[in-house]
C-alpha cells in the first residue's frame, strides 16, 4: 500500500491591516488528505482518509511577511506544518494511513437482519 499525502491550505483568515501591512495571515483552514493508490474500493475510487483543521498563526513577528498576492499554497503548508511541529504531522499521518488500512482489511463489519 502505497500512499501520498495532500495540504489543501487554500482557506486563510486574514487581517486587513496589521502593522503597516495588508492582508496578514493569522489563521488557516487546513485539510491533509491521505490517498491510497494500490488499493480501491467497490466503485474503483482509491481509498482516502482526511484530516480538517485551523491553525493559528504567530503574527508577532512580520520581518518575513509575504504579500497575499505573492503567497503560495507551499508557503502556507510550511507555515502549517511548522506551527503544527514534526511530530504532531507524523501522528496525524501514522493515523490516517491507520484508517486507510481498515478500509482495506476491515477488523469489524456491521450488518442488519433482514
Amino acid at each position: 500500500m502505497a500512499i501520498g499525502y495532500t495540504w489543501d491550505v487554500s482557506t486563510c483568515d486574514t487581517y486587513p491591516t496589521k502593522d503597516s501591512k495588508s492582508d496578514v495571515v493569522y489563521n488557516v483552514h487546513w485539510k491533509l488528505t491521505a490517498t491510497d493508490d494500490t488499493n480501491k474500493d467497490s466503485e474503483g475510487n482509491n481509498w482516502t482518509a482526511t484530516f480538517y483543521g485551523t491553525q493559528l498563526l504567530d503574527t508577532s513577528d512580520l520581518s518575513s511577511f509575504i504579500e497575499w498576492s505573492s503567497l503560495t499554497a507551499s508557503d502556507v503548508q510550511g507555515w502549517v506544518e511548522t506551527a503544527l511541529t514534526a511530530d504532531t504531522v507524523t501522528a496525524m499521518k501514522t493515523k490516517l494511513d491507520a484508517e486507510i488500512a481498515e478500509k482495506v482489511t476491515p477488523t469489524s463489519v456491521t450488518k442488519v437482519l433482514s
